[in-house]
């Protein structure tokens, strides 16, 4: 493809991501699956370029407005994340001049608002509670693209095993410093064609993701139900840990989420999983399981902040009213799940938010409605040292940041059922 051609081809698509009407990725793949001539250098130009248009959208629209042309070319002559060279001789004389102009401008002296590039009602939050300092390592931290982490299934392999197999196929891994499952790749391997992903050996999953299903800390031979599964990356960590015994329930609401379950877990060797799609919080499924069960993982469905590293579009697609919608959806679901436990049994709720409202807020509530339901600390229930746990834990809860701990953002609280 010519540069002319790639550039425009990156305009396209990004018209098409900026009307936020999908997601980006699914948008991004959408496009790929039209346009099957892309090459692989060419396909990672256009998603690189979008992704960094998202991440730095209220900058470019700034620096934008100096230049001429179609708007969604000049972002994307901004935020261009392919060779240097390539994109010049793709630009007109005028163009060139003006990307120079706008490169040569000191970031450091613009407003707050282009340097951070978050929306005031995600910014003044965060400010608040991490003051001018953690807010801005904060940002920066959300500017970068997250780490490759792997969750390595133990059912079937230990951790320095597995490590010792991807050294061997040429991808470099490090274990996690929290998670006693996971391994952080160096790079961008393709992991699909590896005998390590292929045999079920390991998974992709951010290590935050991975305490959750520490937290819930399961046991040889109990029930337990992963309200939220979605796909079902905690699901094989949770079956993974109970050795592959007792009864591990994941419900969704979408069919569509535990289909993409269902390839994964065949490569786990898990037969203790059942997945099971529920209509809601109060399916009459979930009425007859309750009181029997003895540990229940919630990863509500939230606004997603802690992942802008992945998902920078959210900031752009949430609003305060959606964040507000959720928060009523969580505090049903942790009422409705809370249901379904036994006396002495364990409750995690969680979300990969950085917003207290979806987190601390909906934790709160519901220990002010349910005094059945006693707060745990989460500093002692996690596998990792003392001193490392502590780093995690905020006012009793896991609290993890990616400015701190290299991990997507995410939050959880944790309750046990009193006896009766």
């Amino acid at each position: 493809m010519t540069p002319r051609a790639l550039l425009d081809s990156c305009a396209a698509l990004l018209r098409e991501v900026l009307t936020f009407a999908s997601p980006a990725d699914a948008v991004v793949s959408a496009f790929f699956r039209r346009y099957k001539a892309l090459g692989a250098r060419e396909r990672h130009t256009l998603a690189e370029t979008t992704y960094a248009v998202l991440r730095r959208r209220l900058l470019f629209q700034h620096l934008a407005q100096s230049g001429s042309g179609p708007h969604e070319r000049r972002l994307a002559i901004l935020g261009w994340a392919g060779d240097a060279e390539f994109l010049h001789a793709a630009l007109s004389a005028d163009e060139q001049s003006w990307l120079a102009r706008t490169q040569a401008i000191e970031r450091a002296a613009l407003a707050p608002k282009l340097r951070h590039n978050l929306p005031d009602w995600i910014a003044e939050p965060l400010q608040a509670r991490l003051g001018d300092e953690g807010f801005r390592a904060l940002a920066d931290a959300l500017d970068r693209p997250a780490p490759l982490d792997l969750r390595v299934n133990i059912f079937k392999a230990k951790r320095e095993a597995v490590r010792a197999a991807l050294a061997e196929a040429g991808v470099s891994a490090e274990p996690t410093p929290y998670s006693p499952w996971g391994l952080r790749v160096q790079g961008k391997p393709a992991l699909q064609r590896l005998h390590a992903f292929t045999s079920g050996l390991v998974e992709v999953q951010d290590e935050g993701s991975q305490l959750l299903a520490c937290l819930l800390d399961p046991k040889r031979g109990e029930m337990v139900v992963d309200f939220c599964a979605g796909a079902g990356g905690k699901t094989l960590a949770l079956g993974a840990a109970m050795k592959n015994t007792g009864r591990l329930y994941a419900f969704d609401v979408s069919g569509h989420r535990l289909d993409a379950l269902k390839p994964r877990l065949a490569r786990s060797g898990l037969s203790n999983v059942h997945p099971l799609q529920i209509a809601h919080e109060r399916d009459e499924r979930i009425k007859r399981l309750a009181g029997k069960i003895d540990r229940v993982l919630i990863d509500a469905p939230c606004s997603g902040l802690g992942t802008l590293r992945r998902n920078p579009d959210l900031k752009w697609r949430h609003s305060p009213q959606t964040v507000q919608e959720l928060v009523a959806k969580q505090r049903a679901i942790l009422s409705s799940a809370a249901r379904l436990l036994k006396a002495g049994g364990r409750l995690v709720y969680a979300t990969c938010s950085l917003l207290a409202d979806e987190n601390e807020g909906v934790a709160e509530a519901f220990s002010a409605s349910e005094p059945a339901f006693r707060r745990v600390d989460a500093g002692e229930c996690l596998t990792a040292s003392a001193a490392a746990a502590t780093t995690l834990v905020e006012g009793g809860n896991l609290r993890l940041w990616p400015h701190l701990h290299s991990t997507d953002g995410f939050f959880a609280a944790i309750w046990l059922k009193s006896p009766t």
